[in-house]
């Protein structure tokens, strides 16, 4: 004799487990193939950029060979920045103090990134200081309020171009942001408003699997228009390890209020211009005294 209450019982447990697993079912052949240990693609030219590869458009030299769009204001921004930077100064950029070099600068591929696509969520996790960023693809709409932050907050949409029913591009609008921000090492400046919108389409080189291309717009009040380049990451075949990357461990910048300063090998503090007057050491006894 079977106990049909037991059997009652395995059809239900069989029942749950297969709506369950269901409504967890992930088909991951719908979207490219994003596996494996990006960097900054064949299209980034170290010549041109003088061997500093982290430019926001990789395919000209560094600094004014730029040529942002800037508006008077800002250009005279940028300009005192380089010249700053010539002086031994750090710039407009932060990331001596180990915050992160925000967006669109992330998007400049100096790190080792990685992808990892979930139903609800594209991550883009990247090896260098907090530069890992999350693209909600879930068809939210935008929060009435938004913390602001260096990343901003991103929502994508994945999208069949050519309709053969698996998605091939990821397109992504990122708002709410906190600065200062630049667009790469050599100090390129956003507007203080912070009102930036960065507009990205991403997608996999048709002619090569293992290149991905990355479309980028910024909009910003700085700018006298849309600044829009193309940017490439190249999958590695024979990648290195994933390294922890961080950034305060061995880092000899010191910032003080809003100076830089620096630690010599000696462990003295130093400065980094010429002439630059030491910090306020009121709370420091003094010999003699």
């Amino acid at each position: 004799m079977f106990d049909r209450g037991l059997i009652g019982t395995s059809v239900l447990a069989a029942t749950l487990l297969m709506t369950i697993t269901g409504a967890w079912a992930f088909d991951e052949t719908k979207y490219p193939d994003l596996k494996g240990q990006w960097r900054r693609g064949p299209n980034a030219n170290p010549v041109a950029a003088q061997g500093r590869g982290n430019v926001f458009d990789p395919t000209k030299g560094w600094g004014p060979a730029q040529q942002p769009p800037l508006i008077p204001e800002y250009q005279a921004r940028f300009d005192a920045n380089l010249a700053d930077q010539a002086a031994g100064g750090q710039g407009v950029g932060e990331t001596y103090t180990c915050v992160s070099p925000g967006m669109p600068r992330v998007t400049n591929a100096y790190g080792q990134t990685e992808f990892v696509v979930t139903p609800n969520t594209t991550y883009v996790l990247v090896e260098n200081i907090r530069d890992s960023r999350r693209i909600f693809t879930d068809g939210r709409d935008w929060p009435a309020q938004m913390q602001p932050s260096l990343l901003g907050y991103s929502i994508g949409k994945w999208i069949d171009t050519d309709g053969d029913g698996k998605y091939d591009t990821l397109e992504v609008e990122t708002r709410g942001f906190k600065g200062p921000r630049a667009y790469d090492a050599s100090g390129i400046p956003l507007h203080d408003d912070n009102e930036s919108i960065v507009k990205e389409r991403i997608y996999l080189d048709k002619k090569d699997a293992n290149t991905l291309m990355f479309e980028v717009t910024v909009f910003d009040h700085a700018l006298t228009q849309p600044w829009s380049v193309l940017k490439s990451y190249r999958r590695l075949a024979n990648p290195p390890p994933f390294i922890e990357d961080v950034c305060g461990e061995g880092n000899n910048h010191i910032q003080i209020g809003k100076e830089n300063y620096m630690i010599s090998g000696d462990g003295h503090l130093m400065p980094t211009k010429t002439g630059q007057e030491p910090p306020d050491l009121k709370y420091f006894p003094r010999s003699g005294k």
